[in-house]
């Protein structure tokens, strides 16, 4: 293979990329039911049939632009709590950092933003996000929870409402700041928020006399 088909390849690879890139973007400043499928291919650089080529519709786009953004902990925080034998608080505290770190890129944070903003007046949208976020995270963070209940690691608590209380302040704070516009001085201060989120957390389900938090 010569260099100008290796070139051309890589741009080819790319392309879903860069679509999806364009469809956030534009997704972000009109709202996904006001964009058309044109307006995202020439913010791509694409014609509106190469769009087509990658994906079929705009629900595809956005179906993309999720499975993409969640990537990171349906492929690596998911299958770990699967599979952790231990003390639960350590994979816990990694899934929250997780998220911090995803977060805290802007062109991350733009997904779960367009996210609370459409999904009252798109219930696939909120199907879509169930089924590729909430369906694969709570089922293996629930039964993370009992297994440490189970051993004595964690307090007797109520492992299905304890998922609440672990995913729940940082959907908060995330729909505080981005939809309210209600944050704190310096910005979305997720390292603040962790910080005191874990120390509360840990401290009400971990088993009087336990060991520090991780």
């Amino acid at each position: 293979m010569n260099t100008t088909d290796k070139k051309f390849r890589r741009r080819a690879e790319a392309r879903p990329d860069e679509m999806l890139d364009a469809a956030l973007a534009v997704f972000s400043e009109k709202g996904f039911a006001a964009t058309k499928v044109d307006e995202v291919a020439r913010r791509a650089g694409v014609s509106k049939g190469t769009v087509y080529l990658y994906f079929p519709s705009k629900e595809a786009l956005m179906e993309g632009i999720v499975r993409r953004a969640v990537a990171p902990i349906a492929e690596r925080a998911v299958p770990d709590m699967a599979q952790f034998e231990g003390d639960p608080r350590l994979p816990i505290a990694m899934l929250v950092h997780t998220l911090q770190n995803l977060l805290a890129d802007p062109h991350n944070l733009a997904v779960p933003r367009l996210i609370l903003r459409e999904i009252m007046n798109f219930p696939a949208i909120a199907e879509l996000y169930r089924r590729e976020v909430l369906g694969k995270v709570i089922p293996a963070l629930t039964a993370l929870v009992a297994r440490g209940v189970a051993s004595g690691q964690l307090r007797k608590i109520d492992p299905e409402m304890t998922v609440r209380s672990i995913v729940g302040p940082i959907v908060a704070h995330v729909a505080l700041s981005e939809v309210f516009g209600v944050r704190p001085e310096e910005g979305l201060a997720l390292d603040r928020l962790v910080e005191n989120h874990l120390d509360i957390l840990f401290h009400g389900i971990s088993p009087a006399g336990g060991e520090e938090t991780p």
